[in-house]
């Protein structure tokens, strides 16, 4: 066999037609795909504004907490609280935390790279590491259901916090449960 004959690859060109069928299938699938998720998002607006605006806002008119339902549901309204430091207020928060005694919700985590031969070096400390010349990296932060705990804690308790800095939302959220 030839150079010229060992180069030459046979395409079923029948089959090219499926391959575009199946491709075209495929791109379909993937657009209604991404159309339900948008009107899921927008589902998942209006449930959020219902159970968090429309319902505690009603109930609150009415003067009530909770109610009982005449085709047997169960209505209670419960506080929710969600907190995330924005990031451009990272450093702000963290003195906050620590001037008002809360510095220990704070994680520190070091990383220093060191080589296999170099195992009794990496127990020392952070400004040692610097001095030393490796290449130290420290990042804080606070693990997220940590500081939503501390939010809820403190403002159950009356506590001043400054809800900005730290991201604080509260709001209540509907619960319907069914009746046993």
């Amino acid at each position: 066999m030839d150079l010229e004959q060992e180069a030459k690859v046979t395409v079923d060109t029948g089959l090219t037609g499926d391959i575009a069928n199946e491709c075209n299938k495929l791109l379909e699938l993937q657009k209604q795909i991404e159309e339900q998720q948008e009107e899921t998002k927008k589902l998942q607006e209006q449930e959020r504004f219902i159970s968090e605006q429309r319902i505690p806002d009603l109930m609150q008119q009415a003067g009530v907490r909770s109610i009982e339902l005449t085709d047997g549901y169960k209505v209670d309204l419960r506080q929710v609280v969600s907190a995330k430091i924005p990031a451009s207020k990272t450093e702000e928060a963290f003195t906050w935390m620590r001037e008002n005694g809360y510095g220990d919700l704070i994680k520190n985590q070091m990383t220093a790279n060191f080589n296999r031969s170099q195992d009794n070096e990496a127990a020392a400390l952070y400004d040692e590491l610097i001095n030393r010349g490796f290449t130290v990296s420290r990042k804080e932060k606070i693990e997220p259901m940590t500081l939503k705990g501390f939010a809820r804690e403190r403002i159950q308790n009356g506590d001043n916090i400054d809800m900005s800095l730290l991201g604080v939302y509260v709001g209540n959220q509907t619960k319907i449960t069914k009746k046993e």
